[in-house]
Parts: structure tokens; C-alpha cells; sequence
């Protein structure tokens, strides 16, 4: 599988990177795609310590990223991002694989 299919953006890395130092024995957030939410699939995203044998590990800089073969599928070509704007603090995946999502950018349909 290409890891090269899901890019982690700069302020992404930067803040995986804060939320890992700061968690006693995680080291890498996990992001995975589940079935249910308003438009059909859902972004999960937990702390890790180690990859699963079916993890795709994608890293930049002190940041890494776990995402499982199955839903590396589903998030070919996306980009992870990290958002601070007036609504909050988030991580938005923008997957060019999505025809629709909701208005939280958590759920999408392919």
C-alpha cells in the first residue's frame, strides 16, 4: 500500500506531535474510518502506542500516524489538517474521495 496517498499538513504534524509529547507512553494518533455518522462513514481518531500489523505508518517531522489498510482505502489522496478558527479546534481530513459531508467535517459518503 502507498503511504504516500494520505499527507499529513505542517499545522497537522505540529499539533500530533504536542499531543503526543504531552500523553505518557502514546505515540502516534490513529485515524480510522468507520461505517455510520450523518453522511454515511466517520473519521475515529484515539492515541496509539504501536502500529498493528495492518497499519500504515505516515510521519512527518516528530508527528505519525497510524491508519489501518481498510481505511487507507477509503482516505487515498486526503490530507490531514489541523484547523484553530472562532468555531474551535479540530483535525479535518480533506479526501478527495468524499462526494458529500456533513456540516461537522466528521462524516462523509463516497
Amino acid at each position: 500500500m502507498d503511504t504516500k496517498t494520505v499527507t499529513l499538513s505542517e499545522a497537522a504534524a505540529k499539533r500530533i506531535a504536542a499531543i503526543i509529547a504531552a500523553e505518557d507512553g502514546k505515540k502516534a494518533l490513529r485515524v480510522a474510518v468507520e461505517g455510520g455518522g450523518c453522511s454515511g462513514f466517520s473519521y475515529k481518531f484515539d492515541l496509539a502506542e504501536d502500529p498493528e500489523a495492518d497499519d500504515v505508518v505516515i510521519t512527518r517531522g516528530d508527528a505519525k500516524v497510524l491508519i489501518d489498510e481498510i481505511s487507507l482505502v477509503y482516505m487515498a489522496g486526503s490530507e490531514i489538517d489541523f484547523v484553530d478558527n472562532l468555531l474551535g479546534q479540530s483535525f479535518q481530513i480533506q479526501n478527495p474521495n468524499a462526494v458529500a459531508s456533513c456540516g461537522c467535517g466528521t462524516s462523509f459518503s463516497i
